[in-house]
């Protein structure tokens, strides 16, 4: 009788990378002419949370293109960082957070799993916390859920793991 194969399909930000991207950032703004005597602040707070602080929204999209930069060529996920509305800071400051999402929320874990149940492959879903395995016979059904998985239009960028 032949084992089934498997993987997981995970969506996750490394906050080391992030905070060696944030690091990076830093460096090349304070180097930057463009950015002298200007405010060019960073911060991740509780591993789950990104702040940018700076004079106005103009100067916090330049901090958020060389960031989106540094941490592309880190393979940190970009579709993982919900920027929210710019807000005005004290002392004429503008302020943007952002939340990195880790783990497959279970309104995407719903369209992942029915996307696949729609192909009709040999396979099964199994939703186990903030991930999902796919178990099947045949290897060739696995490579076609990755196939179909990144062919789908997430909020999230999947990662697939395990796979065996």
């Amino acid at each position: 009788m032949a084992k089934d194969a498997s993987f997981d399909i995970i969506s996750e930000v490394s906050v080391e990378e992030v905070k060696n991207a944030i690091q990076q950032t830093t460096k090349e703004l304070t180097n930057r002419f463009d950015f002298k005597d200007s405010t060019v602040e960073i911060k991740l707070e509780n591993t789950n949370k990104l702040v940018v602080l700076s004079d106005d929204e103009f100067k916090i999209e330049q901090i958020k293109d060389v960031l989106f930069g540094k941490l592309n060529k880190r393979n940190v996920p970009i579709k993982n960082i919900h920027f929210s509305e710019t807000e005005h800071a004290l002392g004429g400051k503008a302020r943007q957070s952002a939340d990195l999402v880790n783990g497959i929320d279970r309104d995407n874990g719903k369209k992942i799993t029915t996307a696949i149940k729609n192909e009709k492959l040999k396979v099964k879903t199994q939703i186990q916390e903030n991930q999902i395995r796919v178990t099947g016979k045949n290897r060739d059904d696995l490579q076609a859920v990755i196939a179909l998985l990144r062919k789908l239009d997430l909020p999230i960028e999947l990662q697939f793991t395990n796979y065996r």
